[in-house]
């Protein structure tokens, strides 16, 4: 554990997954994230309980815990005195200031879930910032970080032991699942259904500005399908920049047809092209198809 404390509240925060530089203090105060500097000090009270204990003693009269002095045993800096200290010691043994860590605010924000509306907060595994949905348990990965958290997921997986079969939808063929389009938290677009690596099965909402969406289960799938250690089909490598290609350009014009349509004052007709805004859905899968 890496402990620092904020010079204005004393409010204590566990940054041993933090890769920032410095972060916001709930108090608003900007903290660095750096190393401290151990110094040597009088080890004076209990590391377990916190009790005054005496300049030799080998444990605590109060509660009977052992009192460790080995400076290869000592790993936690107290961030109020910097004296050495056990990582699951619970109050310094110089100072005494009881260990209460919190974890770091998250930068990002606050999102609506794609898929139940929800409200979702801020969060992070291992330093990728997210946002999981309280209600389905799906996730928001935004940006650019989908591949560093299914790399996190598969290495968490493999150091389980666990590397079956790559899981695969219900039927094992994707075109038969529930058609069902998401919007991005974003910028409440459409996103793209992506089957991902084209092969595995598992399909994805992606919205190329903005991030991944998954469902409960699809983080947990793809890193199965990764450590079954399956690739994409070699035949389809030269067509996936062609059809991601394709696939942005149907959706943008299944937008710019949306809003032409809702301009001109009308919901579309049989006659017009299907159901909604101009039929856009509708056209979106005609181009994909053709």
């Amino acid at each position: 554990m890496k402990l620092i404390a904020c010079p204005v509240c004393h409010t204590q925060y566990d940054v041993s997954l933090v890769d920032a530089s410095e972060f916001a203090c709930r108090c608003g105060e900007t903290l660095e994230n750096r190393p401290l500097s151990a110094v040597d000090a009088t080890v004076a009270r209990c590391g377990a309980c916190g009790a005054q204990v005496g300049a030799d003693a080998e444990g605590c009269d109060y509660c009977g815990s052992e009192i460790v002095r080995e400076l290869d045993k000592l790993s936690l800096i107290c961030p109020e005195c910097f004296a050495r200290n056990c990582d699951d010691s619970r109050f310094c043994v110089a100072c005494g200031v009881g260990f209460s860590p919190e974890t770091p605010p998250m930068a990002g924000k606050e999102v609506p879930c794609p898929a139940c509306e929800t409200r979702m907060p801020p969060s992070s595994v291992g330093g990728i910032g997210l946002n999981e949905c309280p209600g389905c348990h799906g996730l928001w990965v935004a940006g650019d970080q989908f591949d560093a958290l299914v790399k996190r997921a598969a290495r968490a997986r493999e150091d389980r032991g666990v590397t079956a079969d790559a899981p695969r939808v219900t039927g094992a063929n994707p075109a038969r699942q529930k058609l069902q389009y998401r919007r991005c938290p974003e910028c409440d677009q459409f996103m793209l259904r992506v089957n991902y690596r084209r092969s595995s099965g598992v399909i994805l909402d992606e919205c190329g500005g903005h991030g991944t969406w998954l469902d409960a289960d699809e983080l947990e799938q793809v890193a199965g399908f990764i450590l079954s250690g399956r690739a994409t089909s070699p035949m389809l490598e030269p067509e996936r920049d062609k059809l991601n290609a394709q696939a942005a350009a149907a959706m943008a014009r299944a937008r710019a047809s949306a809003i032409s349509d809702r301009s001109a004052g009308g919901f579309g007709t049989p006659s017009g092209g299907g159901f909604g805004s101009g039929g856009s859905l509708l056209r979106m899968l005609f181009d994909l198809l053709t």
